[in-house]
C-alpha cells in the first residue's frame, strides 16, 4: 500500500544483466539467484568460495549493479526483504490524500506500466512458446488470491489448446498431480508475497521431476523462482491493504495475446468448435 515500491529489486537487475557479465561475474549472479535471497547475506569471501571466483569478482558485480560495495548491496536488500514480507496488516495504516477513484486510477495504471517496463526481456515470448505447444501438458496453479489468475489463464488454454489442467486442491491432492508431470509438460505457478509453502513445493516438485516452470510473481520474487526457467514479475503498489494482482492480470492477458501469436490459425478450428458447443448447450436449456 506504499505510493512507490523499489524501482527494481536486487533479483530483477541480476536477471536483466546476467546475459551480458563477463564469465566470471556471470558465476556471481547466478549464484545469487539460485539462491536468493538468503545467499546475498553471507559476507563477501563465503559468496565468493561458492560460486568458485575470486572476492573481488564478488566486488566488481556489486559495483556493475549500482552499489558502492557489496556492504551497500546488502543493505538494499534487506530493506527489500522488509517490503518482501510485508502483511495487510502492516499496510492498514497507511493514508493518502487524494479520494479513492483517482488514487486507484493513478496506482493501477502506474503498477501495469511499471510491470511491463522492467519485464525482462525475451521472458514473456519463451513463456508462450512453451504454452503454445499443444503437444506439451499446461498445468497451472496459484496461492490463495493467486489462483484466481490460474484458473483464468486455464480457462483460455483449454479454448486454444488440448490438455490444460489447473491444479486444486492440497498436497495429498497435489500428488495426484504431480504423477503424471514430466519432462514433457509445463507449470505455470502464480506466486506473492507472503508466498505459499504448498505451492513453491509443487513448483519445485515439477522442476525436479523435469517440467519447464513459468512463474507469475512480484518484484521481490517467490522461493519459486530458484528452479523456474521464465519469471514474470509484477508489481503489486494497491490503494488498500492487501496487494493488487491488477497488474498481473494484465501480463495474464498479454501473455494469452502472445500465446494466440504464437500459434497462428492453429486454434481457430478448436476455439469454433468450443462456440458451436455453448451455442448448442444454450439451445437446449432454451427449450
Amino acid at each position: 500500500m506504499t505510493e512507490s515500491e523499489p524501482g527494481r529489486t536486487l533479483a530483477e537487475r541480476l536477471r536483466a544483466l546476467v546475459g551480458t557479465l563477463p564469465p566470471a561475474e556471470q558465476k556471481v549472479a547466478r549464484t545469487l539467484l539460485a539462491g536468493y535471497p538468503t545467499v546475498a547475506l553471507e559476507p563477501v569471501a563465503a559468496l565468493a568460495r561458492r560460486a568458485t571466483v575470486s572476492a573481488p569478482t564478488v566486488l566488481r558485480l556489486a559495483q556493475r549493479l549500482g552499489f558502492a560495495g557489496y556492504a551497500d548491496l546488502q543493505t538494499a536488500l534487506k530493506i527489500e526483504l522488509q517490503d518482501r514480507l510485508t502483511s495487510p496488516l502492516t499496510q492498514y495504516d497507511t493514508s493518502f490524500d487524494e479520494a479513492p477513484g483517482p488514487r486507484s486510477r493513478d496506482m493501477f495504471s502506474r503498477g501495469i506500466r511499471e510491470t511491463f517496463s522492467q519485464l525482462p526481456d525475451g521472458e514473456l515470448e519463451r513463456a508462450a512458446a512453451l504454452l503454445a505447444d499443444g503437444r506439451r501438458p499446461a498445468w497451472t496453479i496459484g496461492g490463495y488470491f493467486s489462483t484466481l489468475l490460474a484458473r483464468y489463464l486455464v480457462m483460455h488454454l483449454r479454448q486454444l489448446r488440448p490438455r490444460a489442467t489447473y491444479v486444486s486442491g492440497g498436497v495429498h491432492e497435489h500428488a495426484e498431480y504431480l504423477i503424471d508431470i514430466g519432462r514433457s509438460d509445463t507449470v505455470v505457478v502464480f506466486d506473492y508475497r507472503r508466498y505459499q509453502s504448498d505451492t513453491v513445493r509443487f513448483a519445485e516438485q515439477a522442476a525436479a521431476r523435469g517440467a519447464k516452470v513459468v512463474l507469475f510473481t512480484d518484484p521481490w520474487l517467490s522461493p519459486a523462482a530458484a528452479v523456474a526457467d521464465v519469471v514474470l514479475p509484477a508489481t503489486v503498489t494497491t490503494p488498500s491493504p492487501f496487494d493488487a494482482l491488477t497488474p498481473a492480470m494484465a501480463l495474464v492477458e498479454a501473455l494469452v495475446a502472445a500465446i494466440v501469436d504464437e500459434m497462428g490459425e492453429v486454434p481457430r478450428e478448436r476455439v469454433s468448435e468450443f462456440d458451436q458447443l455453448l451455442t448448442a448447450d444454450r439451445e437446449v436449456r432454451e427449450h
